[in-house]
């Protein structure tokens, strides 16, 4: 009798469902497909698998040595284990039966959280991923082959109670709230490799019939095939395995076609330095990542796996010296590839131009004392835009290689390349490459390495990408199977060719053949994550604050160091160093924008006191010495005040004198003005050199009024003049500019019927993010805030000074000193908002007559 014809031709879409519940581990056909026997035997319970668990108090993440003196108590599957953020070890003895002789022995432990398994020595294994999405890893290998008399194993699992991202749904709930995790599994399992090599096979050859073009004759070839793979298949006969595989194995066996698109394969695992969890456990998280990869890596020999941010490898060297050896011998051997150059993978927007210097210098100095060498390849895929002073800095830092992804989220205009060269304020250029696949967390999927090549705006010329794989954001990595299924993809027809290196290997390629590329010159900027620049506004205050301070504490200390010869001052280099690390930790990108969650800014500003408090003290202790040795006098003296211009131009300004000090120095002296918020003395300053000091002697802050001074006076309109000798100021009563005359250019700045210093308060609904996100349509719907009360505060004749109280609701008002000094045009705005809005936006709009097609705004260096 004949067999029956196939009918896959005529029926498609039922055929690819068919092969599709095949594999699926999520249907109701588990029992009879492939599911059924991917494992020989299982045995949990005792006296197999016994358990007993030691429960952390509270938050405390405490260390293997600290962990395994305490008291354990007896444990099952089922329990549940928290509240969140709770640290649970486990006492883990296994005894294999004899059922499992001559067959690999895995453990299978899934505590629906991260978890570590860790050696009866004490050393960190593995680490491990419960729950059931696409991120499950949780199996530890006992043994390849099971003995007839297997000893008995003690290890313990050390579970963390948040999963890779966090604390459940961060969309639907704060982080922080309480919610326990459950024990599903504790069991031995025996895998049978068979099995899982026909399931791998079928997991790509599934994966290409779907993802193909329909006509084409290789989607048929693949849905043939695993059509053919089903019908062999019985899960009652173990022999159907390896014919089922002979039809697999054919398939893989048409290689692809020499000329088709070279894809460049690198495995990572994006770890947030701080995100939906907290500083510490970003600690733990590398550990658990990097130590899975490490296993991986003497399975796959032609794995290769990278990592950056140095700052995760100091914690990792601090906390787990045994693994950091460990990435040591295997960066060695080209597997472990250390990336980046940078501290963290930090904000590029808001930090200072020396602050991304430092990002670099901090960084690199790191991998080449610890791996050797420095970083050639620039490696930021996760942040919200791009400087345009970066090129300059990149190549100044050793590097001239440039990845990232995240301008493929923009949700107006597509960025137009993939492959080019970025340009920089100053002509600096560096080979810069957005991945086609546009992620960092690719799965090792056909249709990802196929849409890779569709959505590659430059493959005319360059016909080569690189494609970053493994689990991240909240670290895991990549798992077997993603590296089983590369294996598979690695050279056969239909798809592109797919070869695992160094991303260096990649953009040297590209500079050898590439016939052109074009240039883009200027910022790469992120058309998404707007509102990035409002969110969590005391740590953007505190990051400017740090970097000012440290700037001005590392010149006075060199200047006190080269004083005069018998000057004991030592500079602070290991505490300057340790203050600057902070700052860089702090300006990842998830940190300084304020997309974080609220356990990462109680951190946060913990780490900012300290920065602060130890900085000011650095600079009054190198200041004092520089007064000493270089000028000769003290800070302070009966003869008057030194006052000292760290920055690189001359300057003139008013200077605030506390009321006591004043009163020690110039006790006969009267005062030109006192601040009326504080009792202050104002002292005007000219002609500071840059890097110089000046001294202020009595004469200076006598009571001889300066020649040109500043008013302020209210008009019979009901309206507010600030004018000195440079412009003159109008207010109406809701503290709005309705004139601002420039006198040396002899012309009104302010528009007929227009306004400047205008609060609008706006909804703020994005699509997705609140603490990212504000959208377009924003802008259609606001409100002006007109209501305020407007009183003078400072007459002059140095600083003359108005109040603006503006209610923005009942529970919210804005306080807005605006002062003009008396040797300046600038007019000053100091804000003070009392905040109790939700999903609101406060603006401030400024009209002005000036019209042009250029305009110059600041940027690091630039």
């Amino acid at each position: 009798m004949k067999p029956h014809m196939s009918y896959l031709q005529k029926h498609p879409s039922i055929t690819r469902s068919r092969v599709s519940n095949f594999v699926n581990d999520n249907y109701q056909w588990k029992d009879v497909n492939i599911q059924a026997v991917l494992y020989d035997v299982k045995a949990s319970g005792e006296p197999h698998v016994q358990l007993k668990v030691w429960s952390a108090p509270g938050q405390e993440r405490p260390t293997f040595e600290h962990a395994v003196k305490q008291e354990f108590r007896p444990a099952k599957v089922g329990q549940m284990f928290g509240p969140s953020w709770t640290t649970h070890w486990f006492q883990v003895h296994v005894s294999i039966p004899a059922q499992f002789f001559g067959k690999p022995v895995q453990f299978l432990f899934d505590s629906s959280s991260e978890a570590m398994v860790w050696s009866a020595e004490g050393e960190p294994i593995m680490g491990l991923t419960g729950g059931n999405g696409g991120e499950r890893h949780v199996d530890y290998a006992l043994t390849a082959c099971a003995t007839a008399n297997e000893p008995e194993r003690m290890f313990y699992v050390e579970i963390a109670c948040n999963g890779l991202f966090g604390n459940g749904d961060y969309h639907e709930h704060p982080q922080d709230r309480d919610i326990y995790y459950r024990l599903n599994s504790a069991e031995l399992a025996a895998p049978n490799p068979d099995a899982w090599a026909l399931y791998h096979d079928m997991e790509v050859i599934v994966d290409m019939a779907k993802e193909l073009p329909q006509d084409s004759p290789r989607s048929w070839q693949a849905l043939t095939a695993a059509n053919d793979i089903v019908n062999i298949f019985e899960h009652a006969d173990p022999t159907s395995i390896n014919k089922a595989r002979s039809v697999s194995d054919a398939f893989f066996a048409v290689t692809s076609n020499p000329a088709s698109h070279q894809v460049y394969a690198i495995g990572n695992c994006h770890i947030d330095t701080a995100w939906l969890w907290p500083f510490a456990e970003t600690r733990r998280k590398t550990a658990r990542s990097w130590s899975t990869q490490l296993n991986l890596m003497d399975s796959f020999e032609e794995y290769r796996f990278t990592a950056s941010q140095a700052q995760q490898f100091e914690w990792l060297k601090e906390d787990y010296p045994s693994l950091f050896k460990r990435i040591q011998g295997k960066a060695k051997t080209g597997q472990f590839v250390p990336i980046g150059g940078t501290w963290v993978e930090m904000d590029c927007n808001i930090p200072s131009g020396e602050s991304l210097a430092r990002q670099f210098l901090l960084g690199q100095r790191f991998y080449k004392q610890h791996f050797g060498q420095t970083c050639d390849v620039f490696w930021l895929p996760d942040t919200f835009g791009y400087s345009s002073q970066l090129p300059q800095i990149v190549r100044l830092a050793g590097a001239k290689y440039f990845f990232t992804q995240k301008l493929s989220w923009n949700n107006i205009n597509k960025f137009p390349n993939t492959t080019f060269w970025w340009t920089g304020l100053d002509g600096s250029s560096v080979l810069t490459h957005m991945a086609p696949s546009e992620t960092y967390s690719a799965q090792c999927r056909p249709g990802e390495l196929i849409n890779g090549v569709k959505k590659h705006k430059d493959v005319a010329y360059s016909n080569e990408s690189l494609y970053l794989f493994g689990n991240g954001d909240g670290g895991g990595g990549p798992l077997r199977s993603m590296l089983e299924r590369l294996r598979r993809m690695a050279n056969v027809d239909g798809l592109p060719r797919v070869k695992q290196s160094h991303p260096r290997e990649f953009y040297e390629h590209v500079e050898k053949t590439t016939r052109e590329l074009v240039a883009w010159k200027g910022e790469l900027y992120f058309e998404l994550h707007r509102g990035t620049y409002t969110s969590q506004s005391n740590n953007k205050l505190w990051n400017r604050q740090s970097e000012f301070l440290l700037r001005d504490a590392e010149l006075l200390c060199t200047v006190a160091s080269f004083g005069s010869e018998d000057s004991e001052f030592e500079y602070p280099a290991e505490e300057l160093t340790r203050l600057w690390k902070l700052v860089c930790l702090n300006q990842f990108h998830d940190v300084v924008p304020g997309s974080a969650i609220n356990m990462v800014y109680r951190d946060s500003d913990k780490m900012y006191k300290d920065i602060i408090s130890s900085a000011n003290r650095i600079r009054k202790e190198a200041l004092a010495n520089v007064c000493r040795s270089v000028a000769g006098t003290d800070l302070t003296s009966s003869q008057g005040l030194t006052v000292v211009n760290t920055t690189g131009w001359m300057r003139s300004g008013i200077v605030a004198i506390p009321a006591f000090t004043y009163a020690n120095i110039f006790s006969d002296t009267s005062p030109v003005q006192i601040r009326a918020s504080d009792s202050a003395v104002l002292v005007p300053v000219a002609n500071v050199a840059g890097f110089g000091l000046h001294s202020v002697s009595a004469e200076t802050c006598s009571v001889r009024a300066p020649k040109h001074p500043v008013h302020v006076s209210k008009t019979d309109k009901d309206t507010y003049l600030l004018e000195n000798r440079f412009v003159s100021v109008t207010f109406n009563a809701s503290g709005h500019i309705v004139s601002f005359y420039d006198k040396t250019e002899g012309r009104e700045l302010v528009p007929k019927d227009a306004a400047a210093n205008v609060f609008e308060l706006y909804d703020d609904v994005p699509l997705y993010w609140d603490a990212w996100d504000i959208e377009i349509y924003s802008l259609e719907k606001y409100q002006t805030l007109k209501s305020a009360v407007v009183l003078i505060v400072e007459e002059g004749p140095l600083v003359a000074s108005i109040s603006v109280r503006v209610p923005i609701s009942d529970g919210s008002v804005l306080t807005q000193t605006i002062s003009l000094s008396e040797h300046s045009p600038r007019l000053d705005f100091d804000c003070s908002v009392d905040w109790h809005e939700n999903r609101k936006c406060l603006k401030v709009s400024f009209t002005w007559d000036i019209y042009s097609d250029v305009a110059t705004y600041e940027t690091q260096f630039g």
